[in-house]
């Protein structure tokens, strides 16, 4: 049984409780806070900034939302960065304020920068090795990436050895379907384009991201 080896950070319990962290990808900072607005209506308290890794302006955007999302909404939402891939875009979030770094890999080195700046991380992995790694290297939360291809039974199997490991789905997971792996095992949630929908942010649809985002409240309260 593999056991605690770090302390956890603070901001878990209330990751724990609330489940759901919402993947911003795609959005830009000029409508960041109306999208942010609007998934918060509907229950949603901590949301990821992807980092756009499409060009050098793209990805100070990134860093331009996060920023605004921190003075807009202060301790009333939480605010992270996600795709973190390097210890220089750790600090550069970190900068922007961040509070915790969410990757779609394992690496030991993000990792340990994320800790040593007092940030909550959440690396990505799939198999029992790369969970224990990313475990032992001092993540808080392992994310299950991408969760919905091995279905919600997975984590049943995953839980068996590593009972002490937080472990988050991400890919995949709607409305629908949150419920199954939440009694499945699953302490928390990653919604990308099912919540935070492109075509509803150009539209200005702030009233059906809002709808989205209490059929996620409401699927796991019920």
């Amino acid at each position: 049984m593999l056991t605690l080896q770090h302390p956890l950070h603070p901001l878990l319990p209330e990751l724990e409780t609330a489940r759901i962290v919402s993947i911003v990808r795609g959005v830009g900072s000029d409508r960041i806070i109306q999208a942010a607005e609007a998934v918060y209506a509907g229950g949603i308290r901590f949301l990821e900034v992807t980092f756009d890794m499409a060009s050098e302006e793209r990805s100070r955007d990134t860093l331009r939302s996060i920023s605004l999302l921190q003075e807009h909404f202060g301790s009333a939402m939480h605010i992270g960065a996600g795709t973190v891939l390097t210890t220089d875009q750790v600090d550069a979030a970190a900068r922007a304020g961040a509070e915790f770094m969410i990757s779609p890999d394992t690496d030991r080195a993000v990792i340990a920068r994320t800790k040593e700046l007092g940030l909550l991380s959440m690396p990505g992995a799939l198999t029992p090795s790369e969970i224990k790694t990313a475990w032992l290297a001092g993540a808080d939360m392992v994310k299950i990436f991408p969760a919905a291809l091995f279905g919600p039974a997975y984590v049943k199997d995953l839980k068996a050895p590593l009972p002490a490991v937080k472990l988050s789905a991400v890919g995949g997971i709607t409305a629908d379907n949150i419920r199954a792996y939440r009694d499945a095992g699953y302490d928390g949630f990653g919604i990308g384009g099912g919540l935070i929908h492109k075509d509803r942010v150009e539209r200005g649809d702030w009233d059906g991201l809002t709808r989205l985002a209490c059929a996620f409240t409401e699927a796991l309260r019920g």
